[in-house]
C-alpha cells in the first residue's frame, strides 16, 4: 500500500466553509478554466475524467461533516482512497488546518513513477488553497465569478 500525505496548510476560512466547497464534486468543475471542463463531468457524489485516453474518477465513500469527506476510486486504473481534513486551529477559530492523505494499490514501477508527482500536486493543492484563502488568486482567476469575496 502507498501512502502520501501533503504537507499541512493554514488555510484563512472556518472548517465548515472549506468543506462545503469540497462536499460537492460539481464544485470541481466550476472552478476549472473553461477550456478544461470538456472531458469532465460530475454530480453531487461523483468526477469522472478522461485525458489522454485514459479515463479516472472518484466518487465521495464518507463524509464527516465540517472534519473529513473520504473519496474512492470510480472507474480508476488502479484502487486508491483520499482523504480530505479540514481540522480546526484551536488558536484561531476562523483559520482551518488542511491535509490531504493519499492511499492507493500501486506496483513497485507505478509508484516510482506516480509517488513522487503526487506528493507534488498534493501539495501545490494545500498551498493553492492557502494562497486562496489569504486573497492570492492564479493569474486570470476572477473569484467575482464564483461568488466569493476574497
Amino acid at each position: 500500500m502507498t501512502e502520501i500525505e501533503s504537507k499541512h496548510g493554514i488555510v484563512s476560512r472556518q472548517p465548515y466553509e472549506l468543506y462545503m466547497t469540497f462536499a460537492d464534486l460539481r464544485n470541481f468543475v466550476n472552478f476549472l478554466p473553461e477550456d478544461r471542463r470538456g472531458d469532465i463531468t460530475a454530480d453531487y457524489d461523483t468526477l469522472s475524467a478522461s485525458m489522454n485516453g485514459m479515463s479516472i474518477g472518484v466518487k465521495v465513500h464518507d463524509r464527516a461533516p465540517y472534519s473529513r469527506i473520504e473519496f474512492v476510486d470510480w472507474g480508476a486504473p488502479f484502487a486508491f482512497q483520499v482523504e480530505i481534513h479540514f481540522d480546526p486551529v484551536s488558536a484561531d477559530p476562523a483559520k482551518t488546518d488542511f491535509h490531504i492523505k493519499f492511499e492507493a494499490e500501486m506496483n513497485f514501477m507505478l509508484k516510482m513513477m506516480l509517488e513522487p508527482k503526487l506528493r507534488e500536486a498534493l501539495n501545490k493543492v494545500v498551498d493553492s488553497l492557502v494562497d486562496a484563502s489569504n486573497g492570492k488568486m492564479p493569474e486570470g482567476f476572477d473569484p467575482s465569478k464564483f461568488g466569493m469575496n476574497v
